[in-house]
């Protein structure tokens, strides 16, 4: 973030993390914690909160100046994915939330829902079976009887 331009502020309390609240030039705004990097760059690092200037948020954990660890990413449309992050992607266990209510809950791979995982309907109806990408082949209603 140093090599940017924009405003910050630095308070640091010994040792630790640096807490910082910096503006991009964008409009970004980051609030949290950051380290420096072996060229000596202030780079997100730890807990933080990121607010786009397009009204995205991502409240959660950072390696590197990366989305990664948990966190929750909001988008303006009212959706939500909340879970485990990778290098900026959506990467581990974790629950996609659609604007209107229904959920894909599973195992991520690269922003898509892989391998065994659910789809609930804004309805409430819960079916469960292999995603692959945008495939979901075979999937299964579950009955309440």
């Amino acid at each position: 973030m140093s090599d940017k331009k924009g405003s910050d502020s630095l308070n640091t309390d010994g040792g630790g993390p640096l807490k910082v609240s910096y503006i991009f030039p964008n409009g970004d705004r980051y609030e949290g914690e950051c380290s420096r990097s072996a060229y000596g760059a202030l780079v997100r690092s730890g807990a933080g909160k990121h607010t786009s200037a397009s009204g995205i948020t991502y409240t959660g954990e950072w390696h590197e100046d990366k989305m990664h660890g948990r966190g929750t990413v909001q988008y303006p449309s009212g959706a939500q994915y909340e879970g485990e992050f990778k290098d900026n992607m959506y990467n581990g266990t974790g629950t996609y939330t659609f604007p209107d209510g229904s959920m894909c809950k599973g195992h991520f791979h690269n922003n898509r829902l892989e391998g065994d995982g659910a789809f609930i309907s804004a309805q409430g109806l819960f079916w469960t079976g292999e995603f692959h990408g945008k495939a979901a082949l075979g999937l299964k209603l579950e009955h309440n009887l």
